[in-house]
């Protein structure tokens, strides 16, 4: 059994790069730390937000990397010279990708009660009609 690719469909021209963004995303992981929500807060914007209890905000670190919005989180181990008789909050670090479709930009982040908020915005497309001419052979 052969696998079906974008490719295989002749009506969808220039469509890999999609492709190997879904591939590139189904391979990011399934961790479930931290969770986050994703909302829809206006017909071209969005908001992730992250809770991320515990860290501050110079433990977080928010990047781009080749269309991927890649949040990272690490905490210092500051139990030197504490005795715990139980310890259920470890300090834990964590890495989320989010992969950015083209025209998507990365406005503004936000650290509130324990969670993180980051703010998406998405170009509003442009309807473009072009004429082609035909030449005489």
């Amino acid at each position: 059994m052969s696998k079906l690719t974008l490719g295989s469909y002749p009506h969808m021209l220039g469509f890999e790069q999609l492709e190997r963004l879904l591939e590139r995303s189904a391979k990011s992981g399934n961790e479930g730390y931290p969770p986050y929500n994703i909302e829809q807060t206006s017909d071209y914007s969005y908001r992730i937000t992250l809770a991320v209890a515990g860290f501050a905000e110079e433990d977080l670190s928010i990047t781009i990397e080749d269309r991927q919005l890649v949040i990272r989180g690490r905490q210092s181990d500051d139990s030197e010279g504490r005795v715990f008789l139980h310890r259920g909050i470890a300090a834990r670090q964590f890495q989320r990708m989010f992969v950015l479709a083209d025209g998507v930009e990365v406005g503004e982040a936000v650290m509130e009660n324990g969670l993180l908020h980051v703010d998406l915005t998405r170009a509003r497309p442009e309807t473009v009609v072009q004429k082609i001419n035909i030449k005489k052979g």
